[in-house]
C-alpha cells in the first residue's frame, strides 16, 4: 500500500483540463494535487478526509461557477476554515467584493505566472497552519483554565473541627474552601449522627414513630 503523502494537499478547481494541467505543473513538486473540474465535484472532494489544506478555485465556470462554491463551502462545517483562493482570467470581470464577502482569501489572475502562483499558494498555506496553531493552543488554554479550581493535593485540616487553612494560613470552614477554590456549592442538612447527638429529643420521637 502507498503510504499517504506529507505534502499539503490542495484542491484544484478548473473546468479547462489546460488550466488545470498548468496549475499541477507549477505546484505538483510541493504539492498533493487534487483536481475538479466542476464545482458539484469540487465540493464532494473537498469533505473527503483529509481534507485539502487550500482550494484554488475557478470563477467563471458552468451549471455553478466559482461564487457558488465559494458560499456552500464556507456554510460547510468541514470545509468553512480551507483558505479559498480565485483563479480568473485579466479578460475576464470578477466581483472582487462579492468574492472575499463570501470567504475568498485571496485571487490568482490567469495566465498564470509561476512565480505568483507559488508565492501566494505557500503564504496561504503559513498562514492556515498558523491558525490551525493557535486554535489548538485556545483549545488547549481552554481546557487547563477549567482544570484550575479542580481541588488536588494535600490539605491542612484540623483534627478537631475540620477547618481547612489556606495558603495564607488562614482557617475556613470547609464549605467556604471548597466553594472559594471549586465550582462546587453546598446545601446544608443534618445526618442521623448529628441529629442523635445534638437533638436527642427530636431522635426519640422519630424512633417512636417507627
Amino acid at each position: 500500500m502507498n503510504e499517504p503523502s506529507s505534502k499539503p494537499k490542495i484542491l484544484i478547481v478548473d473546468d479547462a483540463p489546460e488550466n488545470l494541467r498548468i496549475l499541477i505543473e507549477i505546484l505538483k513538486d510541493e504539492y498533493a494535487i487534487i483536481p475538479a473540474t466542476s464545482g458539484k465535484v469540487a465540493l464532494q472532494k473537498a469533505q473527503i478526509a483529509p481534507i485539502p489544506d487550500l482550494i484554488l478555485l475557478d470563477i467563471l465556470m458552468p451549471v455553478m461557477d466559482g461564487y457558488e462554491v465559494c458560499k456552500r463551502l464556507k456554510e460547510n462545517e468541514i470545509t468553512k476554515d480551507i483558505p479559498v483562493i480565485c483563479i480568473t482570467a485579466m479578460s475576464e470581470v470578477m466581483d472582487d467584493a462579492k468574492a472575499f464577502t463570501l470567504g475568498a482569501a485571496d485571487y490568482i489572475p490567469k495566465p498564470f505566472n509561476p512565480a505568483t502562483v507559488k508565492a501566494r499558494v505557500k503564504n496561504h498555506i503559513k498562514l492556515k497552519n498558523a491558525l490551525s496553531k493557535q486554535k489548538k493552543l485556545i483549545k488547549e488554554l481552554k481546557e487547563a483554565l477549567s482544570k484550575i479550581k479542580t481541588l488536588n493535593g494535600l490539605l491542612p485540616i484540623c483534627a478537631s473541627c475540620k477547618k481547612i487553612r489556606d495558603d495564607k494560613g488562614y482557617w475556613n470552614q470547609v464549605e467556604h474552601y471548597i466553594m472559594d477554590h471549586s465550582d462546587a456549592d453546598f446545601t446544608h442538612s443534618i445526618c442521623p449522627e448529628c441529629v442523635k447527638e445534638l437533638y436527642p429529643k427530636i431522635q426519640e420521637r422519630i424512633l417512636n414513630k417507627t
